[in-house]
């Protein structure tokens, strides 16, 4: 009976990743946009945070670190 929860936490999850590269876009085509760096400073703690370890098995430092090379292709 936990799948409900599991497929919740996986949602959580996508959302912050997808929050992260839309903030990351944006910051590329405005470096001063003050609300995407505020996205971006909540995604990283989160995926750094023990809310993070708790919804998944994943390392959230290297999850941060693949997103952040995403941008370096």
């Amino acid at each position: 009976m936990t799948e409900p929860y599991e497929n919740l936490a996986n949602a959580i999850v996508m959302q912050a990743v997808k929050d992260y590269r839309m903030a990351r876009h944006k910051l590329r085509k405005r470096p001063k946009n003050a609300d995407a760096k505020v996205m971006l400073e909540d995604c990283e703690r989160f995926f750094l945070s023990d809310w993070f370890e708790n919804l998944t098995n994943v390392n959230g430092e290297i999850v941060l670190r693949k997103l952040q090379q995403e941008d370096d292709k």
